[in-house]
């Protein structure tokens, strides 16, 4: 099969076979991201309270075994004389029991400090990595993929992983635990578990491969049935309307069948691992009844130790389910983690620049000289170049019109004087100073645009034309009044003041293209850059408002790139 063919192929298949190894670099990731001081205490809190623990149950099988030596008239380590005395087995059990509730507490503690610590710590880097993430970024990356990793994905670092981590280290070190009190009680048991051990080891591996793929695939079934019952219930009216109902009726049940039969697989596979460690458990069982009962009746051990070894023996088939099914969650949780390490690897723009703010002029750009020598644009470096060559001089106080069909370049253009794109050859020299050696911030704040598209934030109107707060009140009003909406504003209630909706949905398209116009004036760069600014308003408005814009005392120095693909429109901005 070709390559490309490979590449393309999404069915079930080609995900789940991804799927079939542990994310083990996951598993370090998240494990060296609680710290040199957490992990340790972690590891030694866990190993120490299942070793108190072991040691409570020795403790009474000990003093099982003395006390029913001096009811027989055998020799006891603790007997006295005439009568067998219990206070010191019970003084030494209870201080074993407070020191297991201490560790006990200690280990919860630690378990979830570390969960906070690391949940903490990949969140604060995949932030701050999105945040200086370049646009190329944001626009090949789906946008619901970003959220699954804020919401979905760090909810299960925040919430499952440190539960998940806790069972699967009790359940191991209790399977481990008995296993050794086992072979401790009978030494010969060792050579009959050894086989038992590569059965069990099997079962796991092949047990969760199934149960990661088959956790995945519910999931997955899932997502299109909720989507579906959602969508039918926002589309009631028009489904009802074309008497639809009985098609999305049908499609509900298919969705929800094809959800059922993944549980149900899920759940079979749960009941068909728990039948064969009660397997396993039941020939650990038998080994460690016969070989302690063969050395209780040649007076190797004691009653304490045999009933010790039995009850031990008896729990193995529980530890080992719970350790299989927590350590297949385990697995699938760790995909949470993969997601975001894949994220926080992304390559972030260059912010600093290679310019300190001491080299760069307080007012600049003064003067507004822009020298595009020889620029070369692309999206990204596996893309062709979307701009070759281009060069030009725009004196200071300048204003330039730039005319082409669309997908000719002319928002690529203004995009590199915000370094937004790769400008990979070349350099624009604004006054005197290569963009490119310019911290970002520094550049982007120094110049104006105003897009085609209008973006407006939520808050408030006096926030989307001043968000810094360092204009007057009155540099307010006439910013509205050049953009012709005064009147709308003082309409509102509470003026400068009145709320503005996500993406300013309370206001038009025109009028929210009016207020990017306003914000311009306010910010009274040297360098305005418009690209097709009044496509959303009308030609009268744009005649008699640009006009007013253009030729304000603020306006009259500035440097225009007015960018449009209309010939005749020129004539409104120079």
């Amino acid at each position: 099969m070709p390559e490309s063919d490979d590449d393309d192929d999404d069915n079930m298949s080609s995900v789940l076979h991804r799927r079939t190894e542990m994310s083990w670099q996951a598993c370090g990731k998240y494990l060296s991201s609680a710290g040199l001081l957490f992990l340790p205490l972690l590891i030694f809190s866990q190993l120490l309270k299942h070793s108190v623990m072991v040691s409570i149950d020795y403790w009474l099988a000990l003093w099982t075994s003395d006390a029913i030596s001096s009811e027989t008239g055998k020799n006891c380590s603790f007997c006295q004389e005439s009568k067998f005395s219990h206070s010191s087995y019970s003084k030494i059990f209870s201080i074993l029991c407070c020191v297991g509730i201490m560790l006990c507490l200690v280990t919860s503690i630690a378990v979830e400090w570390t969960g906070l610590k690391v949940a903490k710590m990949l969140h604060c880097s995949l932030l701050n990595k999105i945040i200086l993430a370049p646009m190329r970024f944001f626009e090949t990356t789906p946008l619901g993929s970003i959220l699954n990793r804020f919401s979905a994905d760090c909810n299960t670092i925040d919430q499952h992983i440190p539960a998940t981590l806790e069972c699967l280290s009790r359940s191991t070190l209790l399977c481990l635990s008995a296993l050794a009190v086992i072979s401790y009680v009978t030494p010969m048991s060792v050579i009959a578990l050894v086989p038992l051990a590569i059965i069990c080891y099997f079962i796991q591996k092949y047990f969760r491969v199934a149960s990661r793929d088959l956790q995945q695939l519910d999931d997955s079934t899932q997502l299109p049935l909720l989507s579906h019952f959602s969508e039918t219930v926002e589309g009631l009216t028009t489904i009802r309307a074309f008497r639809y109902e009985s098609r999305f009726k049908q499609k509900l049940l298919e969705y929800t069948d094809s959800n059922n039969i993944a549980s149900l697989f899920l759940t079979a596979a749960n009941r068909w691992l728990e039948v064969r460690m009660e397997y396993i458990g039941a020939c650990v069982v038998l080994i460690a009844a016969v070989t302690s009962i063969t050395s209780a009746q040649s007076n190797k051990l004691s009653s304490g130790l045999v009933g010790l070894g039995l009850t031990y023996a008896l729990m193995v088939s529980n530890y080992l389910n719970w350790m299989v099914r927590n350590l297949a969650d385990m697995e699938l949780q760790l995909g949470a983690v993969k997601r975001l390490n894949a994220l926080i690897k992304t390559e972030a723009e260059n912010y600093e620049g290679l310019l300190s703010p001491a080299q760069i002029p307080q007012n600049w750009p003064d003067q507004g000289e822009i020298q595009i020598q020889n620029l070369s644009v692309r999206y990204d470096s596996t893309l062709k170049p979307v701009l070759k060559h281009v060069s030009a001089h725009i004196s200071p106080g300048q204003k330039i019109g730039i005319c082409g069909r669309t997908g000719s370049g002319k928002s690529s253009f203004s995009l590199a004087f915000f370094r937004m794109v790769d400008a990979f050859e070349g350099r624009i020299i604004i006054d005197g100073i290569d963009i490119a050696k310019l911290p970002l911030q520094t550049l982007r704040s120094r110049l104006s645009i105003i897009l085609q598209d209008p973006i407006l934030f939520s808050g408030t109107i006096r926030f989307n034309l001043d968000p810094e707060n360092k204009c007057t009140d009155s540099t307010l009003w006439e910013a509205l009044e050049i953009a012709q909406l005064k009147l709308v504003v003082k309409a509102l209630p509470g003026g400068l003041d009145a709320i503005v909706t996500e993406g300013g949905e309370n206001f038009s398209q025109g009028q929210r293209q009016l207020f990017c116009l306003a914000r311009a004036f306010v910010r009274k760069t040297s360098i305005l850059i418009m690209d097709e600014a009044t496509a959303s308003i009308d030609m009268a408005t744009v005649s008699s408002g640009m006009q007013m814009f253009l030729m304000h005392n603020g306006f009259i120095k500035q440097n225009y790139l007015v960018i449009i693909e209309i010939l005749l429109s020129v004539s409104l901005y120079i």
